[in-house]
């Protein structure tokens, strides 16, 4: 056998054999509450890196441009059936890369290059796909937008009928990526009805909590419906596209060729490993516990002296106001700060922020990572009172060093895929 099919990547790229162990070590040892990420299961993780990935598979299942597609046709058709399973979705494309080709899909299978579109402000916690001047929604587009209530930090649907009606949209968008509360797809297809406009929903951050039946489902009042599949879904990093059965064709063809070439086989097939793991009774309780936790932690920063923007969160994330006009720090600073004691969040920016985007008022903090690790209650407490007393104290080396102390006693009670993630002699960070 050629040396070329049995080298490990220490022998053959050190550099990148290290950064992977490093990279595992972070994860092991630190606290992971950026909302949009969480830990795939080790059968995810084992079908990312099957050789599938050899595989072009341009096409759908059953019609392909290249040979030798029958075992792709396999997952990628369970990938589909599970989905639309999984959703209730008449239609599910399994093929996007990520979210935002996903996005990209529907926008070139639903409107005409210069259509209005009326998405959430970035700023409020929309995204940028949803209209940003410097993305591709907001270059190819005309747009209008809409944001929160400023006494209430939440949607405002009598407002949004209002932004509606002015601007005319052919296509509205809803969903965020950083709103804490329960969004009314119902109300959202009435509005756009009512104006005449087609809904996009892109669920990416509550896909999990939707499947689960925990948040209400946009499938049934939205054309289409678009989703990362990591983030609460607890899948591989990629996209997912649902829709109505009449737009079937056009969305396939907007994904395949519209946005992309070939398929990354690997991938579809993790979402089916995925999709089948939603579809179990016990990702219901997952999701159930992603909710208490996301409370627990919110109370408990709020009792410490943090503000919560809307006052509470309803789904798996938290908007903190750290710098409270001025008497706390900014999101940048409390990202810095919590990164030297191993709790990873990111900056952002909270509705009408007086703070540049890459400073911000706030953080954005996630409980599905540390879920997934099996921590409950207690926990977030505990850990909500290590972010208090850092943001509170974020110069004090005593109190970053008793943090770091308590991150490492926690992260040691509730290791990764079953305590087997760590450095093999010789090679990379794998599960063993």
């Amino acid at each position: 056998m050629s040396d070329f099919f049995t080298s490990s990547i220490s022998e053959t790229d050190p550099l990148i054999s290290d950064a992977i162990d490093a990279e595992v070590r972070r994860q092991v040892d630190g606290l992971e509450l950026i909302a949009s990420e969480n830990f795939v299961s080790e059968a995810v993780l084992q079908t990312m890196g099957t050789v599938f990935t050899n595989k072009y598979a341009e096409g759908y299942p059953g019609k392909r441009y290249y040979g030798g597609c029958q075992f792709a046709d396999v997952a990628e058709q369970a990938a589909i059936d599970r989905a639309k399973e999984l959703f209730g979705a008449e239609h599910a494309n399994v093929q996007p890369h990520s979210g935002a080709q996903a996005n990209m899909a529907v926008f070139l299978a639903a409107i005409k290059h210069g259509d209005t579109i009326l998405g959430m402000n970035l700023s409020h916690g929309g995204h940028l796909t949803h209209g940003h001047p410097l993305n591709f929604s907001g270059i190819n587009f005309k747009v209008a937008d809409y944001g929160v209530n400023k006494d209430t930090e939440q949607i405002d649907y009598d407002e949004l009928q209002r932004k509606a009606e002015e601007s005319r949209p052919a296509l509205l968008i809803c969903g965020a990526s950083a709103y804490p509360r329960i969004i009314d797809f119902e109300r959202i297809g009435e509005i756009a009805r009512s104006v005449g406009a087609k809904v996009m929903a892109d669920i990416a951050h509550i896909a999990g909590l939707v499947a689960a039946g925990l948040h209400p489902s946009p499938v049934p009042h939205c054309e289409f419906v678009t989703t990362t599949t990591h983030k609460t879904l607890r899948g591989p990093r990629g996209g997912l596209a649902l829709c109505k059965e009449e737009f079937a064709k056009d969305l396939d063809r907007a994904v395949f060729p519209g946005v992309q070439g070939g398929p990354l086989v690997h991938i579809i097939a993790a979402k089916a490993v995925a999709f089948g793991e939603a579809l179990r009774p016990e990702f219901k309780d997952y999701q159930q516990q992603i909710l208490k936790n996301a409370k627990a932690l919110g109370k408990t920063l709020a009792a410490e002296g943090l503000r919560i923007v809307s006052g509470g969160t309803d789904n798996h994330l938290l908007l903190v106001d750290v710098y409270m006009d001025g008497k706390g720090i900014t999101g940048k600073e409390a990202e810095k700060a919590l990164d030297e004691v191993h709790i990873t969040v990111n900056k952002n920016t909270i509705p009408f922020d007086t703070q540049k985007p890459f400073v911000a008022s706030g953080i954005r903090l996630g409980t599905p990572a540390l879920t997934t690790r099996g921590m409950k209650e207690d926990d977030m407490r505990a850990i909500g009172r290590m972010i208090a007393s850092v943001v509170h104290e974020p110069e004090s080396e005593d109190v970053k060093a008793r943090v770091r102390r308590e991150v490492l006693e926690l992260t040691e009670r509730f290791p990764m895929y079953q305590g087997r993630l760590k450095p093999q002699a010789g090679g990379a960070n794998i599960a063993a």
